[in-house]
């Protein structure tokens, strides 16, 4: 495997293996995903007219759409190669979120997205990071900031819970709670380790 892209290297008869060009391979999946954008935009303008033509609203094609669009961001970051992977899984969890609370939107919203689609995608990372944590045990005090920030996106349901946009809070308080003790106990277990990197992240001597 190269250590610079992950990508097999080629077997070859010579003495040394040769390293595979990386440019062919990423300009083939640029290709394709600019191949899905043209044909997601074709369907998409089909699903417009059928939609006008059937149906009165534009409700369904447009669900559809964003749908298609949010299939177009995860293959771009899929195959990104200037973020890491950590960035990419927290990008997609926020389009997913905006995608889903736009649907529930579309169609007449009924909270559901911010009751629980919202809090749940927070219990979600968390558990992710927790994985995470346990597989890449030698450097597990780097998700200490994705922690803080669920725990700051933990808050976020109770913003619209004030605002009169959510009217259910259990798991809301869940992923709250669970945000909150999965820090303390980084901390907490992590010792000096922990609070040396959250010193070197804040820059406190």
């Amino acid at each position: 495997m190269c250590p610079l892209c992950k990508c097999v290297l080629e077997k070859t008869t010579d003495v040394e293996n040769l390293y595979p060009d990386v440019r062919i391979i990423t300009r083939k999946m640029h290709l394709l995903i600019r191949i899905y954008a043209f044909v997601a935009i074709v369907a998409e303008t089909l699903l417009l007219y059928f939609n006008y033509r059937t149906v009165d609203g534009l409700h369904w094609s447009i669900v559809a759409g964003v749908v298609l669009f949010y299939a177009y961001i995860a293959l771009n970051l899929t195959f990104m190669t200037t973020l890491e992977y950590k960035t990419k899984a927290i990008i997609l969890i926020m389009t997913a979120i905006f995608s889903i609370i736009l649907i529930d939107v579309l169609t007449g919203f009924h909270g559901w997205s911010l009751n629980y689609f919202l809090p749940g995608s927070i219990i979600l990372l968390n558990s992710g990071i927790l994985v995470a944590m346990f597989i890449n045990i030698r450097n597990w005090q780097s998700y200490m900031m994705i922690e803080l920030m669920t725990i700051v996106w933990s808050a976020v349901p109770f913003i619209f819970l004030k605002i009169g946009l959510m009217t259910h809070v259990s798991v809301s308080l869940i992923a709250l709670a669970y945000s909150v003790f999965l820090f303390l106990g980084t901390i907490i277990i992590g010792g000096k380790r922990a609070s040396t990197e959250l010193k070197r992240r804040f820059h406190v001597r």
